[in-house]
């Protein structure tokens, strides 16, 4: 499975690692990219993180297998998700609360997961307690939840990112 990830989004998603980002757009990526290395190592997928425009200056060590690509102007990092979640199709999951790019994964079968989410996942899978604290809520996430019966099923696209979240997460 190849997880494609919006780099920023993640980042802005994530308390600690937005504190770094203001600080330095550098650090908030090295936080990024250290995280995904961890996972990467308890983990057989591989991790492709987007960011968008040109990257100046040396690499942060990542590790495992997590892969850094930079959008080329007038390329975004949204273009650059869409691109490979239709050439990876099936085999990809797309990382983003960005609406427009959830939906483009859609149409190319793929699975989307927003940030959030994917967030809560991964630190669950490296022990963190404080997790809940550490990812901002989106706001949908106080829209009432359908709990039983076969007309309140969740979708077939919730359903398959509930599936990797949870195998991400060690579950």
């Amino acid at each position: 499975m190849r997880w494609l990830i919006d780099g920023y989004n993640v980042i802005r998603h994530d308390a600690d690692m937005r504190d770094r980002d203001t600080a330095r757009l550098a650090a908030g990526r090295a936080a990024l990219l250290a995280l995904l290395a961890a996972v990467a190592r308890d983990v057989p997928d591989d991790f492709v993180v987007v960011f968008d425009g040109a990257h100046r200056g040396g690499g942060a060590p990542t590790g495992g297998r997590v892969e850094v690509l930079f959008s080329r102007p007038p390329d975004t990092a949204d273009d650059v998700l869409r691109r490979l979640a239709l050439a990876h199709r099936e085999g990809a999951v797309v990382v983003t609360s960005d609406r427009a790019v959830l939906d483009a994964t859609r149409r190319a079968n793929a699975v989307g997961v927003r940030a959030e989410d994917f967030l809560r996942a991964v630190h669950q899978r490296l022990g963190r307690r404080d997790a809940e604290d550490e990812v901002e809520p989106d706001e949908e996430e106080d829209a009432p939840r359908p709990t039983r019966g076969a007309a309140h099923r969740p979708s077939r696209e919730a359903r398959a990112a509930a599936r990797v979240l949870q195998r991400l997460a060690g579950r």
